[in-house]
């Protein structure tokens, strides 16, 4: 008995789909590249529950004659290729014949065409068998509608992420199109949302399109040929970079690659100039000579394959290190970008006001100094008068000659024997609406004899027999941190207006995640809303991280873009958290006295098994065996 079995159609195009359409981002791909193929300088894409429920591909192409219309849908079936020679010359997207076909045996697939001289036909497959050519109203070009994607295929359908993931990827997926075809306009909507959208005005504007205007100048437009590589597009300056490596485009001969040669020499050109956690920001356009290429490697033609590897790149990496090194060769490299107009908001403004005065302020004793709060000069906050005792502050030992207090890090000393007086924090903005008087409790360190300190920074003390050897900097920092950390926790939300917003860029991916996450922002205390579609705008902060550098707080929030989905914004907060208590505690190398030393004992409430935020010991013990040992008398 033969157990050799031919696999049917219905079978075979199903196994071609689980590896030509992984998901509707895949499918979108290859529509959207049979539509490039057919000279098409309009494209419009709609989806509808992230590509599940409807993925529609509009465009003005060529279109596809009545007779071809059914073969359209047949495995193998291309206009492409036509004899063995044309694999070794492949300079349209799409050349196997196997999309459509793919995308139909899974779905209900409707294809409506017109072209020069004919009517207007459609024709629908559903699951893989094709129906027959019916008249159509259409004017001009293709229009492929593929409704229910998966549906015959639930265990495929249930590995697919969720749909704001899936749609994420298909942003990202018209990201790459839109870079990679700037002569072509495009149109992106989700649920009848304008996403994304270029006019087909060229390279400058559809960068513009996607990273804003204003990254165009902190970025060099290079036109280069070298050992016969042609190389030109947009690379970062040598001060620009981003938190991830969503903004990093490679296209090969017109399609978009992820290619590890290029990746390394880019990697390796931008070395002397990145710090960790920094990736230069590229959309580069390679052309080689197509003998020299191999595009059938991959099935969904994501990989290519180099006949000389060394060759592309010394190309890459000479180019970009010239340019960014700035050598004589750099001006044979670079050249202008276009005059661009500035992409304006999409969104509803709000108008720019001065935020007004909380009215706690106004019950406050008139007695209160008011200073202005100083603006950091890395972030554009406000300019605003604040009471003095509301001002988030520490005793930061900023000059020799003032008089310093540690206990409680704000509290007075009582100037009897031994004894501290701690008081709570009279700058907490909590307390203030609670118009509680401050609670006095009393603190002793009778048990702690101050012996000095060593080199301003280690403060010594002796303890019965023990002798320990205090960090002043990373215990004032981890008292400062419990305090911050407490506030936080029990904190009520106030924000902070901005005078002037803060904008920032956003990657599709990055967007896909601020999006998800925008709730949980507002929540912190953050007025953010979108800006473009490719921008957000911060309106207001959180009054008690007004020292806050906005653009380290989103750049550690968006660092690691495969990690997206798992960040607790609640430990960014812990880390901005963490350094506020380092910028504010006491540093070492100053000089305590024995009045605040004892202070700062008594604030650890004997907790010498204390570290500091970012991991260190607070304290280290020294036994008196252990330091007769050392000077050996004891054998």
């Amino acid at each position: 008995m033969a157990k050799i079995n031919l696999l049917t159609k219905d079978i075979y195009n199903r196994i071609a789909a689980g590896e030509v359409v992984a998901n509707p981002a895949s499918a979108i791909k290859e529509l959207v590249e049979n539509s490039i193929d057919a000279g098409a300088t309009e494209i419009s894409v709609y989806v509808e529950k992230s590509g599940t429920q409807l993925i529609k591909v509009c465009d003005n192409g060529g279109g596809i004659e009545p007779d071809d219309m059914r073969s359209a849908f047949m495995s193998h079936a291309t206009s492409k290729v036509s004899c063995v020679d044309d694999l070794d010359n492949i300079k349209t997207l799409g050349f196997r014949g196997e999309a459509l076909a793919s995308i139909s045996a899974i779905s209900v697939t409707e294809i409506v065409s017109v072209t020069e001289g004919n009517p207007a036909c459609r024709v629908v497959c559903e699951g893989g068998y094709i129906g027959k050519v019916e008249p159509a109203a259409l004017e001009k070009g293709t229009e492929v509608s593929v409704h229910n994607l998966f549906y015959n295929t639930p265990a495929r359908a249930k590995f697919l992420k969720s749909d704001k993931q899936e749609l994420s990827a298909i942003t990202s997926c018209m990201t790459q199109f839109i870079l990679g075809n700037p002569d072509i306009s495009f149109k992106y909507y989700s649920e009848g949302k304008l996403l994304l959208q270029s006019f087909g005005n060229g390279l400058d504007e559809a960068f513009a399109q996607i990273y804003s205007y204003k990254v165009i100048s902190q970025c060099f437009k290079i036109k280069a040929e070298c050992d016969g590589v042609k190389i030109n597009g947009f690379v970062s300056n040598q001060n620009f970079f981003k938190p991830n490596k969503s903004c990093q485009h490679l296209f090969i001969n017109g399609r978009y690659i992820v290619n590890e040669t290029v990746s390394v020499a880019v990697k390796v050109a931008y070395q002397s100039y990145t710090m960790h956690r920094q990736f230069p920001l590229y959309v580069l356009f390679i052309e080689v000579p197509s003998d020299e290429l191999d595009v059938n490697v991959h099935p969904n033609k994501a990989e290519v394959r180099f006949a000389d590897n060394h060759k592309i790149y010394h190309a890459v990496y000479t180019v970009l290190s010239n340019v960014l090194d700035g050598t004589a060769k750099a001006a044979d490299f670079v050249i202008e970008s276009g005059v661009l107009p500035e992409v304006k908001s999409t969104m509803p403004q709000k108008p720019l006001v001065a935020p007004e005065r909380p009215k706690e302020w106004e019950q406050m004793p008139e007695k209160l100094n008011k200073k202005p709060v100083q603006q950091p000069s890395v972030s554009p906050f406000p300019v605003q008068e604040v009471p003095e005792d509301l001002i988030n502050r520490d005793p930061v030992f900023e000059d020799r000659e003032k008089t310093y207090s540690l206990t409680g890090y704000y509290g007075d000393k009582d100037k009897k024997e031994n004894k501290i007086t701690v008081s709570s924090d009279p700058f907490d903005i909590n307390a203030v609406h609670k118009a509680e008087k401050p609670v006095q409790e009393e603190i002793s360190c009778k048990t702690y004899t101050y012996k000095g300190s060593l080199f301003n920074t280690y403060l010594l003390y002796e303890i019965g027999e023990d002798v320990y050897i205090i960090d002043q900097h990373a215990a004032h920092e981890r008292l400062i941190f419990d305090k911050y950390k407490k506030q936080m926790d029990e904190r009520k939300v106030i924000r902070q207006g901005m005078l002037v917003p803060y904008l920032f860029g956003v990657s599709s991916e990055e967007n896909a995640f601020i999006e998800k996450n925008i709730a949980v922002l507002r929540e912190i205390g953050f007025d953010i809303e979108p800006f473009s579609l490719t921008s957000y705008r911060v309106n207001e902060i959180p009054a008690d991280l007004q020292d806050i550098n906005l653009k380290e707080f989103f750049d550690d929030l968006l660092s690691d873009i495969n990690e997206l989905k798992s960040i607790n914004l609640t430990d960014v907060l812990r880390d901005k958290i963490a350094m506020k208590a380092c910028k504010h505690a006491v540093k070492g190398g100053m000089t305590l006295t024995k009045e605040e030393a004892d202070g700062l004992i008594a604030d650890m409430n004997g907790d010498m098994g204390l570290k500091c935020p970012h991991g260190r010991p607070v304290a280290v013990k020294l036994t008196k065996y252990q330091i007769e040992k050392m000077f050996k008398r004891i054998v």
